[in-house]
């Protein structure tokens, strides 16, 4: 009987444009990672369909009080940890809306701890320890698409009826995922062969970005392209909370600073005060029977929306 022959998946094999990468000068090298990173966008577009199936499944978890979970390992891990870092300050989520597991733990994430995914057992027992339920949502992130503890994690999370994405770059592994939506841009081999970071990481990233950004718009952390309900944890976001006040109300800086002191700082809060004219507590009032919509809360005073 002849042994089946191992079918490397896309991420590992050797790109033919940069085969002799070592031996071009430093122009020719950025000119040449520059035009294989400027075919990422178009395979990412290529799947617009799957990413909005995932996030309008994402929005629709939300809405039942679930929690969205990134699970990956190495690259993968610590972008979905990235992302999910910045919901909290962008969008004004509690930190355990948006949670990343990598495998390896904490440590992962400074320091390279590439053994810690070749065991299933493990994912199953991080869904276990953070207690994921049926009405979460866990998305699997790996580049070549067969990492064990990503799979593991993926599995672990059917079983208890979590919905589940997945985003790989490897085609060849489509068939083997378990998720009910498979993300999967083929960026083809990396400038330096199987090294992920790179063309891989870029089209995870910008999945990601559209992800959270799309489900945080639909569940309306976001009025016009403003992030109304951003935490204003320094300056910078103190400064911007107010613009967008400014923009939003035409107030003067001196009224809009008047007026978010009066709103605890609450951005949305603020602009519900200003349209309908009320106080604190019954902007609270008004944006929780709108769902937290501010074009909903404030149509009816004749505001902006």
């Amino acid at each position: 009987m002849t042994k089946r022959r191992k079918i490397l998946p896309t991420t590992e094999l050797r790109n033919r444009a940069s085969e002799n990468i070592d031996r071009l000068s430093t122009q020719q090298i950025v000119d040449l990672i520059n035009a294989e990173d400027a075919l990422v966008p178009a395979a990412v577009a290529r799947q617009s369909k799957q990413i909005a199936a995932a996030i309008d499944i994402i929005v629709e978890r939300f809405r039942r009080g679930g929690r969205l979970y990134y699970v990956g390992a190495g690259t993968s891990g610590r972008l979905g940890v990235l992302d999910a870092s910045e919901c909290p300050p962008t969008f004004g989520v509690p930190p355990s809306l948006v949670q990343g597991i990598i495998a390896g733990g904490r440590r992962a994430l400074v320091r390279s701890a590439e053994g810690a995914e070749d065991y299933p057992e493990d994912g199953v027992a991080a869904i276990k320890k953070n207690r994921v339920r049926a009405r979460d949502i866990v998305v699997g992130l790996a580049a070549c698409g067969m990492t064990p503890f990503v799979h593991g994690a993926l599995k672990q999370a059917r079983r208890i009826g979590a919905a589940t994405i997945f985003i790989t770059c490897a085609p060849e592994a489509v068939e083997h995922i378990p998720a009910k939506i498979i993300i999967n841009p083929v960026v083809g081999p990396e400038v330096v062969t199987g090294s992920t970071r790179m063309k891989a990481g870029t089209a995870t990233k910008l999945v990601l970005n559209t992800l959270t950004t799309g489900a945080m718009i639909r569940v309306g952390k976001v009025y016009g392209n403003l992030m109304v309900d951003l935490k204003a944890t320094n300056e910078k976001l103190r400064d911007r909370s107010l613009r967008i006040l400014i923009e939003l109300t035409g107030l003067s800086r001196r009224q809009a600073q008047t007026l978010l002191r009066r709103a605890d700082g609450q951005l949305k809060a603020a602009v519900v005060m200003h349209f309908r004219r009320v106080d604190l507590d019954r902007a609270m009032t008004i944006l929780a029977a709108s769902d937290q919509i501010l074009r909903r809360a404030i149509v009816d005073a004749g505001g902006t929306a």
